[in-house]
């Protein structure tokens, strides 16, 4: 190495050795000093499962200070509680709390965990429901439930691709534009639904809204040096350039549909969803118009349907593995990440589409802006039902 180069990495170095110092500073000799107010201590409530005759509380020590659980209760009764591993939790450890009671199907509890200084934290629970246990009819309960709002519905979408092979370029770059409109849609949804899980479930020093942002934008960043790749690349390969975007579409779909069915099987876990007939057509309305997303890029080539068929089953398929998840080890913080990362994902799938839309026609065509509102119009709409 040559001494410049020494020179520079030193150089570069100084603010952190300096940075050190003061964090050493402000730990050490300051830490009276800038000792003001008292530090509180906090406890989340992550879980709740009704297994038998027993509650079963999942809670993580989320403040500053470590804590011990003195006593849990049901509805402002004291129960007895046993606590595994132990009742001694340091920052961010958890513990089950494992609650005998008789509870009842359907009805709403309140179930509260007291630590040694009396700081009581709660969570309600508006209609209990057993917890599900894995097994092959649960399975493959979930299986038919992600088929039929993930995987039907795209393939069905995906026919669009007859029509719009057939209309003219300015209608084309009006379909492009409603597949843009459609995933700004869902977009915002994976946020939104990120966002509520946050709120509901994490601790407030986990910073719900910055984690998803920062996930978002991270996932996007990624997805964007990956796509850009993949796309300047198609045209020296087999991958034609439209079929690397429909490949991109797909994955930024699959990944909200991960989500999605994170968020299915943890509400069918909780027994807060019926899946009556009425929602899965709700679901399946809204769901078609991702085939449609994926099938306009693809319109104004070779017709591939075996290629077009696949796409559509990445798409689709993760809705099954997601209700897998959420319905047989739910976590709240895993959802959240996955949400934000199919928001990330669509966003970056969004501005290849516009860009590609730019090198034949002008953003700020009638075209491109009546496409991009009818796509968010039509998704409000479908999603009303769901």
């Amino acid at each position: 190495m040559e001494r410049s180069d020494s020179k520079t990495i030193a150089s570069g170095l100084v603010p952190f050795v300096f940075l050190v110092l003061l964090i050493a500073y402000i730990l050490g000799p300051s830490a009276g000093l800038l000792d003001f107010g008292t530090e509180l201590p906090e406890i989340t409530i992550e879980k709740i499962d009704f297994v038998d005759s027993e509650i079963q509380a999942t809670v993580r020590n989320t403040g500053p200070l470590p804590v011990e659980i003195a006593m849990a209760d049901v509805n402002d009764r004291i129960q007895p509680a046993a606590i595994e591993p132990d009742r001694f939790l340091e920052r961010f450890e958890t513990a089950l709390v494992r609650i005998p009671f008789q509870w009842n199907n359907a009805e709403p509890y309140t179930v509260g965990v007291t630590i040694e200084d009396g700081t009581r934290f709660v969570k309600e629970i508006e209609a209990a429901a057993p917890a599900l246990e894995p097994s092959l009819d649960m399975a493959v309960f979930f299986a038919i439930i992600g088929t039929f709002v993930g995987i039907i519905p795209i393939m069905i979408g995906l026919l669009w691709i007859v029509f719009i092979r057939k209309i003219s370029t300015t209608k084309y770059h009006f379909f492009l534009a409603l597949t843009a409109g459609l995933l700004l849609f869902l977009a915002i949804d994976s946020i939104e639904e990120a966002v509520e899980v946050s709120d509901e479930n994490l601790a407030d020093s986990f910073n719900g809204t910055l984690l998803v942002a920062t996930v978002a934008i991270l996932s996007f960043l990624g997805l964007y040096y990956a796509g850009d790749r993949l796309v300047r690349k198609a045209d020296s390969s087999r991958l034609t350039k439209p079929v690397a975007i429909a490949l991109m579409i797909s994955l930024g779909i699959g990944l909200h549909n991960f989500g999605e069915g994170l968020a299915i099987g943890a509400a069918i876990g909780m027994g807060s969803i019926a899946f009556s007939t009425f929602l899965i057509v709700g679901f399946a309305l809204h769901n078609t118009t991702e085939g449609l997303a994926i099938a306009a890029p693809l319109s104004r080539g070779k017709l591939m349907p075996a290629k077009l068929a696949a796409l559509g089953f990445i798409a689709g398929s993760p809705a099954i593995f997601g209700a897998w998840i959420g319905g047989f080890a739910y976590s709240p913080f895993t959802t959240v990440i996955f949400l934000a990362v199919g928001a990330g994902a669509i966003f970056q799938v969004i501005l290849v589409i516009l860009r590609w839309i730019q090198q034949s026609d002008r953003l700020s065509g009638v075209s491109t802006i009546s496409g991009f509102a009818v796509g968010m119009l039509v998704m409000y709409l479908t999603s009303i039902l769901v």
